[in-house]
């Protein structure tokens, strides 16, 4: 499988952006395997929570970003004409989306972790980005998404590639809110009713 949007960045654009969509592409792969491994609470560091909704949420990103592109790639009746400005739309959108997820889980620091889990001496954090958004980590990952799903210049690729994540982090988002309430009650009931979970001011 082609990387995704390799192939039109690469018809399209100079090589300086072809080379900046790779660069990225692969430090959020990088990321995202770092986090896994390194940032899993275990039972016995704190109080897990998570139904498999780690699992689900990955299954599906890469589910969808496989098909996504191959029908990006071949189901021409499905593809959209754009300009040569998309390519500078998406590499924005990618490094929006690397920007917001990568600050959320550095404001977090060691209370982030790769599955839903409390730990003891956890406290609920309000600043840097959460102070606009509850999920401002899962926010970046739908930039993420929307950049690639443009990429494939073709409707359908968008569409899997960003509605099938979306409904698997909206049950990753209910997964985390259900511990959340429980572990700070009303702390973060009002927490919510000052703060969108995505989106600020709308969602």
């Amino acid at each position: 499988m082609p990387l995704v949007g390799e192939g039109w960045v690469g018809e399209t654009c100079s090589m300086t952006i072809h080379l900046i969509w790779k660069t990225l592409f692969w430090a959020w792969i990088a990321t995202e395997v770092s986090v896994a491994l390194f940032t899993r609470t275990r039972r016995d560091e704190g109080k897990v929570q998570d139904r498999g909704s780690l699992i689900v949420l990955w299954v599906v990103i890469f589910s969808a970003m496989f098909v996504g592109s191959s029908v990006g790639a071949t189901y021409h009746p499905a593809a959209f004409l754009a300009g040569h400005w998309l390519s500078y739309v998406c590499l924005g959108l990618l490094a929006a989306g690397l920007a917001i997820r990568w600050s959320a889980i550095y404001t977090l620091g060691r209370s982030f972790s790769a599955n839903v889990a409390i730990h003891a001496t956890q406290k609920l954090n309000q600043s840097g980005l959460f102070r606009w958004m509850r999920h401002p980590s899962y926010t970046g990952m739908m930039l993420i998404f929307l950049a690639m799903g443009l990429a494939t210049r073709n409707w359908v690729g968008l569409a899997m590639i960003v509605v099938l994540p979306m409904a698997a982090l909206l049950y990753r988002i209910h997964v985390e809110e259900m511990a959340l309430s429980g572990a700070f009650g009303a702390e973060y009931v009002e927490y919510s009713r000052t703060t969108k979970r995505l989106i600020p001011g709308i969602y």
